[in-house]
């Protein structure tokens, strides 16, 4: 059986789809692309915080409000 090169490639662009999306997930860059959405959803007017800026706020919530782990 011979298989087209367009299935190929088409496989192929799906395994590469699916390991960006996981390393978005795992590194945390697509917390920050959800965070700016739920932003401008919530806040229409009000400008969406650079990146670094998100890493600041977030870094500073998680400090004053921590969590108890059991491990």
């Amino acid at each position: 059986m011979r298989v087209l090169p367009e299935v190929c490639w088409t496989g192929a662009a799906r395994v590469l789809r699916a390991v960006r999306w996981y390393l978005r997930e795992l590194t945390g860059e697509a917390e920050y692309d959800r965070y700016c959405e739920r932003h401008r959803r919530r806040h229409p007017r009000a400008p969406v915080p650079t990146r670094r800026e998100y890493q600041v706020l977030r870094t500073r919530h998680r400090e004053e409000h921590p969590q108890s782990r059991c491990c």
